[in-house]
């Protein structure tokens, strides 16, 4: 048994929590730690998904919060 195997899953297809390497690898994100945490999966990928784009914004110069830079 995988070390994923013993960890929890949050399958984007379905929208459930599920314990170790049920789902194919393309329907699921983790592992985590604790069944809390991977239900709170789509929550922090939207949070990594604004900070990545307030980030790349930064670094190309643009400023995300205003559209500066957009014209």
């Amino acid at each position: 048994m995988s070390n994923g195997d013993e960890k929890y899953w949050y399958n984007l297809e379905t929208g459930q929590v599920e314990f170790g390497m049920i789902s194919a690898s393309a329907d699921r994100v983790g592992p985590f730690d604790t069944e809390a945490e991977a239900s709170r999966a789509p929550e922090k990928l939207k949070e990594r998904s604004r900070a990545w784009a307030e980030e790349e914004a930064a670094e190309s110069g643009w400023d995300a919060g205003t559209g500066k830079g957009a014209e």
